[in-house]
């Protein structure tokens, strides 16, 4: 399968359009269609053309790196050369690396006066201990009397059971790279949908029910009604997740079983 057409397979699976993913990611219709066709003409260069693959491999929830290499390898590109690596002479990159002694002279001279000072100042705290041992009492003190045991309860401890909020209340979090959300309330109604860049989080509610879609979902953490459900799904996959008032544990089990589709 070629660079386009893993890039344009992911887009369907997130239910992307040209368009919207154009939104999202800010890279023109045109390029995104050209690339998708395995034309890579419009980037304006490789620099620009990994750019925009990279870009467009994780708002769709794929790893860039295994693209990146496929473009080098079919179309042969190379790196960037670096403004360093162009600008400076032989010259300079020889007079940089010539040792100065001076300056090493003056660190060893700075490392001999601290061992100096740390051997000086160990004596003297010899010195004190000693002083302060043949002048302290060799008699020790009485040890206080331990305090009796308390009594033994006769009321055996009682669970508190977890306290949940009234409602629905889902935290996603992009933890380990981007990841596209996408949520909907009781009533059907889509009410959020964006990528989350890494460390971004965001929160939303409802009295009876929140369904999440997320892309890339082993990049994004859950927290649903107060606890911390881990990742959502594993790297580059797209899960879809259904949660009620409650203990979230067993609805995650139970959303976990069934396959995942993006609407």
């Amino acid at each position: 399968m070629s660079i386009g057409q893993s890039l344009a397979e992911a887009r369907v699976r997130a239910g992307l359009t040209v368009d919207r993913l154009s939104e999202v990611t800010r890279i023109r219709q045109v390029i995104i269609e050209g690339i998708e066709h395995d034309d890579f003409e419009p980037c304006g260069g490789d620099f620009y053309a990994r750019g925009h693959i990279r870009t467009l491999a994780r708002a769709t929830g794929l790893e860039p790196a295994p693209l990146i290499a496929e473009y080098d390898h079919t179309v042969g590109g190379t790196s960037t050369p670096r403004p360093t690596e162009i600008f400076d002479s032989p010259r300079k990159s020889i007079e940089y690396r010539r040792p100065n002694w001076t300056l090493a002279m003056g660190v060893a001279v700075v490392i001999v006066l601290i061992f100096a000072f740390v051997q000086l100042a160990g004596g003297r705290a010899d010195d004190e201990k000693e002083t302060a041992s043949r002048v302290a009492p060799t008699t020790a003190a009485p040890a206080a009397p331990a305090p009796p045991p308390p009594p033994p309860s006769s009321v055996a401890p009682v669970s508190k059971a977890p306290e949940f909020p009234p409602g629905v209340v889902v935290t996603i979090t992009a933890v380990d790279g981007r990841s596209w959300v996408r949520a909907f309330d009781s009533r059907d109604k889509q009410i959020l949908e964006t990528i989350l860049d890494k460390g971004e989080a965001k929160t939303f509610e409802d009295p009876t029910q929140l369904q999440v879609q997320v892309g890339n979902s082993g990049a994004a953490r859950l927290n649903v009604n107060g606890r911390d459900l881990g990742p959502a799904g594993e790297d580059g996959e797209v899960v879809k997740r259904t949660f009620v008032p409650g203990d979230p544990v067993p609805q995650m089990r139970t959303s976990a079983s069934a396959s995942p589709s993006p609407r």
